[in-house]
């Protein structure tokens, strides 16, 4: 039984071995991988962020009109940066 296993596995690597050598001669004449499905993942996850932050924002807006109705809404905290951070002409929302 034990040789017949170092032969199954002999025969494994020698054809590995074939296929890898016509494999090497193919490779320089085969067509570029395409950028395609990675551009398009990219895009799709950017437009996701996009509109889960425009929903995002005006639940914030929402919830501030019901609890302060007629006032202006400040400006919303951003959620995943905890540095320092300013508002230029605006007020700061309170750290907290």
């Amino acid at each position: 039984m034990a040789s017949y296993l170092w032969r199954k596995y002999a025969d494994y690597l020698y054809t590995k071995w074939e296929r890898t050598i016509l494999w090497d001669m193919i490779e320089p004449y085969r067509r570029p991988k395409s950028f395609t499905p990675l551009v398009t993942i990219y895009i799709a996850a950017f437009y996701t962020g996009v509109i889960g932050a425009a929903i995002t924002e005006q639940r914030y807006k929402e919830k501030y009109w019901e609890e302060h109705p007629g006032e202006a809404v400040p400006f919303m905290k951003p959620q995943f940066y905890t540095g320092p951070w300013r508002v230029m002409r605006g007020d700061v929302p309170p750290t907290g």
